[in-house]
């Protein structure tokens, strides 16, 4: 090898350790402070003084986050389950080659390519109860029609649901369905030889085996749940009162509209452990799988 093709493959794998440490520095250097931050007194700015796991033992007392751990838990079994099941129909459906594909394609993806600030602005306008569904409703002279969950500490959280739902089920449908496009002609040949009905054919053999492509969109949703902040602020702002909280809101609230650093650091730690909760399960059944 010349000096000048030595130099050559040198520097690119300079630019790599380069940039792998720029990425270190930042991310995993800005995940240590605020650790660190969550371990002590800090209010409008830092300060070093640790106080322990005092910030955590705040938050396990303060009402506010346990409804919004609630409001995550309902939310996201809600959003995930009903997100998955719609896109996984859909893309069964448009697995047997429908004529118009593309279009319908476009139309169940179109909500997915909204940001969520618009989704949320959209739909507050659909529940506003004077201006929405029940305004429209009560102009056509059904004056005793009610839909005004937004106002209701109890359903408040289900316009999340209905919301998040709308906007993500196209990308499950996508996903599920490039995991259906990839399933070989000869299962689906032998399902025919053995006469297996097309449901069953389904639900017994094609999906268990497209388990890996359904734990990794389960799992990219999961992760919106978590980190779920533009749908809130845009369609409930947490309210009536915190009863649509979510972790995400709680946080930012405390970092930015109350100045309490350590305490919004605490809650974005217990956040970070919630995804790593998630995702060890997955990644441990994907290390099994391979082993096997």
């Amino acid at each position: 090898m010349t000096s000048g093709s030595f130099r050559s493959s040198y520097r690119p794998a300079r630019v790599a350790v380069l940039f792998f440490l720029v990425v270190a520095l930042f991310f995993y250097g800005s995940l240590v402070w605020t650790g660190v931050i969550s371990m002590t007194s800090s209010k409008l700015l830092p300060v070093y003084n640790f106080v322990g796991f005092d910030q955590y033992s705040r938050l396990w007392s303060t009402d506010r986050w346990i409804v919004s751990l609630v409001n995550m838990v309902i939310f996201g079994v809600l959003y995930v389950v009903v997100s998955m099941a719609l896109g996984i129909f859909l893309a069964i459906l448009l697995d047997r080659n429908v004529r118009g594909e593309g279009v319908f394609r476009a139309i169940f993806l179109y909500p997915f390519a909204v940001s969520l600030v618009v989704t949320g602005l959209a739909w507050r306008w659909i529940f506003e109860p004077a201006q929405g569904v029940q305004a429209i409703m009560r102009g056509f002279g059904f004056e005793s029609f009610a839909f005004d969950w937004l106002s209701d500490p109890e359903r408040a959280i289900y316009t999340l649901v209905i919301a998040g739902v709308w906007h993500s089920v196209g990308f499950a449908m996508i996903i599920v369905l490039a995991g259906l496009r990839g399933i070989g002609s000869d299962l689906w040949k032998a399902i025919r030889v053995e006469g297996i009905p097309l449901w069953r054919g389904y639900l017994q053999i094609i999906l268990p085996s497209l388990w890996p492509v359904v734990a990794s969109a389960v799992v990219l949703l999961a992760s919106d749940v978590i980190r779920a902040y533009d749908l809130v602020i845009t369609l409930t702002k947490g309210g009536p009162g915190f009863a649509s909280d979510l972790p995400a809101k709680f946080a930012v609230d405390h970092f930015f509209g109350r100045a309490n650093i350590g305490f919004a650091s605490a809650a974005s730690i217990l956040m970070m452990l919630l995804v790593v909760a998630m995702l060890v399960p997955y990644f441990w059944a994907e290390y099994r799988a391979q082993k096997k």
